[in-house]
């Protein structure tokens, strides 16, 4: 055996970079696998429970499954292709199959739904956290503003000290009117 230089004890070249402890980098496969993102596979998933809950769909598998009954029961027995000797056997075997994959995907779809719900109420409540914030501060600040309003005279204050001067003017026999005459005499 040829030993390679650099690791001692190991021979060949199968062994050449082979590690137990790491996965394989690069496989054959008599498949190919394809290639579906995640978001593309529940996009999928969801447009296809939203065809499933549709009336469209109960209506067209209704008629289906009338047609079939129909056709195997009461067509020569030369035309049946799944007779009611057979209990419509292949009728079962298409409908268990359907309802195998319509389940996970629709249970996919629900799940994606409560992946959005779950964000949209994150969303909401932060939010609502932020309008409480903002709510307290600006009671704060109207609280603020009316303690310092207490110190500064108010327009109704003005007024009414205003009023009280009139009055005291005209107590007094002097009319505002006189005055103006008097003022523009000059």
């Amino acid at each position: 055996m040829v030993e390679r230089p650099g690791r001692p004890g190991r021979p060949g070249r199968r062994d050449q970079g082979l590690r137990l402890d790491q996965p394989r980098e690069f496989r054959r496969r008599f498949v190919p696998r394809a290639n579906f993102s995640n978001e593309t596979f529940g996009r999928a998933s969801e447009s296809f429970a939203r065809l499933m809950g549709t009336a469209g769909f109960l209506m067209g598998m209704t008629v289906f499954v009338v047609a079939w009954l129909v056709w195997n029961t009461y067509l020569p027995l030369a035309q049946q292709f799944d007779p009611r000797a057979t209990n419509y056997t292949l009728l079962t075997l298409i409908l268990s199959l359907q309802a195998s994959y319509a389940a996970p995907l629709i249970l996919l779809a629900q799940n994606r739904q409560a992946d959005r719900d779950r964000v949209a109420l994150e969303q909401d409540r932060a939010r609502d956290e932020r309008n409480l914030a903002d709510t307290e501060f600006l009671t704060r600040e109207v609280a603020a503003l009316r303690i310092a309003m207490r110190d500064q005279a108010t327009r109704d204050f003005i007024r009414s000290e205003l009023r009280d001067l009139l009055n005291e003017i005209e107590d007094r026999g002097v009319t505002v009117a006189e005055k103006l005459e008097r003022r523009e005499a000059r």
